[in-house]
């Protein structure tokens, strides 16, 4: 039997960015909960800034009945002479019956003492209370609080909890709150309670007090309200889906309204602009023929006939923050962009100061110019090659420059970005100024990437420093924590070098550059790379262990092999091609590859390993467009291998013989290690 289920858990107003950093494993802990107490049903989440909603539409109203079977010793052994021993009567204590209900039944051949107690689910209105409070504690949102006398703790305090099964209200007080059949409406509406006798009852108090309980509708309807205003005004509104998560997460009753700032705050580069308004005040910018208007969006969360002073009291706030901003801009371009006060700023304990840092990434730079002098002058063909260098070390001298401005100083999120503009403004060449704007990048795994060699040199010297530097004082990422974001620094100098197609050996260049660091293992940066590398590729993990073991390093490369083995595993018919090449591999598991393996010719005695050696050198030598078109060719020396295993003994009496033959088939195997080491191959 079923019946609907409504839990409600009222709270103060929830923080948007812990909350939706849980939301994704909110449903999933109430399921895990269901389950384990023998409930599971289907049910839908809904939640607004002051409460918590599990709505089910048929619950269980009890614990399906179970059966627990118990078998107990032999019966030669619970028995002697008819009369039952200890271990009887110590079977139908733990069975909780008199020896007299004890059954037989066969196991494993004998015949033993068994039992089958019959279980009766619980009522599932004596469980709730006790599943509420769990699912509650086990929600993790970070920092959580306590309040009034009470110890145990949450995201913010609970204020109600209302729970009905069908038209029964059910009683339990867990977080010193006692469950009830009342709720609140929209704050606006009233500051009052109101109670409920039935689920739709309270579904429709609710929504005739203002609140919108469903957050899929509260999206659609300010999505909806966007489009009105952009209609009636002819402009575009940037939707930040984050941005929109959070409105979403903070309103009961959205109302989206237009307001307008000052003309003159256009002067601020428009990314302070959208910063001021996203970061600080969740507003949503407005453009006009893709330029920034003196407009915003908010998103009330109040129900009123006049909003008029709703969007003045926001476009003062707004006029405050812009004026702030605008002050420090106008300050930093007056002071420009000066280096010397890096000095001041402690970097990291052990690695001194950040303008260390930038005399380190220095040294990085002029090797990576160095490595790619030819690609540079290729892209940068109007400039010298001491043009090229004065570019590049100018704008890593500059690179961290404007952490010692006034508007990175209140807006941190802008690092880069401001050097970019205050560099534009003191005329420097557009080279450096893009740079100093593109460090950062890639600030995500699918982010934008530098869009020039010039730039991507200078992103790569600010991750490589950072990944030499740390490992030089032993801050290694280990498990998930990875405090200095070093995996990302990882991701980002892979996918750099793959969009600029640059060469770029992570053992032998690391082990270049390490010199100008403390000393340290070396082995365990290439595996941190190594380990970056099994995660960047989307290929089956055997693949890419394959191509890493024939001791490749380079990273465009090993993306080139990776690929060009993903394709041909992933290809048809390419199991019963690999079990051929597995034997091989068996055949040569013991000969050493690294030293010269000799065939002659004159060894051979039969047809099938002539026929087999032309065929390999034929194929050894040709060349090849792709790394795949070579795979393929070397996989199709199927034929001639079986011929040769079928018709020929490896493992001959005459020692020499035997030894060419184990060469023939470790030089082939040997071709294959050139791409990768197909022996790790598991598919």
């Amino acid at each position: 039997m079923t019946k609907p289920l409504l839990i409600e858990i009222g709270v103060e107003e929830l923080p948007a960015v812990p909350f939706l950093k849980e939301l994704p494993n909110i449903e999933k802990k109430w399921l895990s909960i269901l389950e384990e107490n023998a409930l599971g049903c289907e049910f839908e989440f809904y939640y607004t800034p002051r409460r918590l909603v599990l709505w089910h539409s048929k619950f269980p109203t009890s614990q399906a009945n179970t059966e627990e079977e118990f078998f107990g010793a032999p019966v030669a052994v619970a028995y002697k002479d008819g009369e039952p021993t200890p271990a009887a009567n110590g079977f139908a204590r733990k069975c909780g019956v008199d020896l007299d209900k004890i059954e037989r039944a066969t196991k494993n051949g004998k015949e033993v003492l068994y039992y089958k107690k019959e279980i009766e689910g619980r009522e599932s209105k004596s469980l709730i209370g006790s599943m509420v409070e769990e699912f509650i504690s086990k929600l993790n949102f970070g920092k959580s609080m306590r309040w009034g006398n009470y110890e145990k703790s949450f995201i913010r305090p609970i204020r109600w909890i209302g729970s009905m099964l069908g038209d029964e209200k059910l009683s339990f007080e867990i977080y010193n709150v006692k469950s009830n059949n009342f709720s609140f409406p929209h704050r606006t509406i009233s500051y009052d309670c109101f109670s409920y006798d039935t689920i739709s009852e309270y579904f429709e108090k609710l929504k005739d007090g203002g609140v919108e309980l469903y957050q899929s509708r509260r999206k659609e309807v300010i999505l909806e309200q966007f489009k009105i205003i952009e209609k009636e005004n002819n402009i575009a509104i940037e939707i930040d889906e984050e941005l929109l998560a959070e409105i979403v997460s903070i309103t009961e009753h959205p109302k989206a309204l237009i307001g307008n700032f000052d003309k003159d705050f256009l002067k601020l580069p428009p990314e302070v602009i959208v910063t001021s308004m996203k970061e600080h005040q969740r507003y949503f910018p407005v453009f006009k023929d893709g330029k920034i208007t003196n407009k915003f969006i908010v998103v009330s969360n109040a129900i009123s006939d006049d909003y008029e002073l709703i969007v003045k009291g926001n476009e003062k706030v707004l006029r405050a923050r812009l004026s702030d901003g605008l002050f420090f801009y106008n300050n930093d371009l007056k002071n420009g962009l000066n280096f010397a006060g890096l000095k001041d700023i402690v970097y990291l304990d052990g690695l001194g100061s950040v303008f260390d840092k930038v005399v380190r990434e220095k040294s990085v730079i002029e090797f990576l110019e160095n490595r790619y002098k030819k690609e540079l002058l290729t892209q940068i063909s109007n400039k010298s090659e001491k043009e090229i260098s004065d570019i590049l070390n100018r704008a890593v001298m500059l690179s961290k420059a404007d952490l010692l401005s006034e508007m990175v100083y209140e807006f941190t999120e802008l690092q880069g970005l401001m050097g970019y503009y205050y560099a534009k403004a003191a005329g420097e060449n557009d080279l450096v100024s893009l740079a100093l704007k593109e460090q950062y990048l890639p600030k995500s795994f699918d982010g934008e990437l530098p869009s020039n060699l010039c730039s991507s040199l200078v992103a790569l010297s600010n991750k490589l420093d950072s990944l030499l530097a740390l490992f030089s004082i032993g801050k290694i990422p280990t498990g998930t924590k990875d405090p200095f974001a070093l995996r990302r620094a990882v991701n980002g100098v892979i996918k750099i070098v793959l969009n600029q197609n640059i060469e770029f050996n992570i053992r032998d260049d690391i082990k270049s550059l390490s010199r100008n660091y403390t000393s340290f293992e070396i082995e365990k940066l290439e595996n941190f790379f190594l380990e970056r590398i099994n995660q960047f590729f989307d290929a089956n993990p055997s693949v890419i262990k394959a191509v890493v073991s024939s001791g490749e390093r380079d990273i465009v490369k090993l993306s080139l092999k990776i690929g060009a083995l993903k394709n041909i595993a992933n290809s048809s018919g390419f199991k019963e091609v690999f079990s051929t090449f597995k034997r091989v591999a068996n055949i040569i598991k013991n000969i050493d590859l690294e030293k010269e393996l000799p065939i002659d010719e004159k060894l051979f005695e039969q047809e099938e390993e002539k026929v087999l050696y032309t065929e390999f050198r034929k194929r050894a030598h040709s060349n090849y467009a792709t790394y795949e078109e070579k795979l393929d060719s070397l996989f199709g020396l199927k034929s001639q291998i079986d011929n040769f295993f079928d018709n020929v003994m490896v493992n001959a009496d005459n020692a020499k013989v035997k030894t060419n033959r184990q060469n023939l088939i470790a030089s082939i195997y040997k071709e294959f290690r050139s791409i990768a080491d197909i022996k790790e191959i598991t598919l």
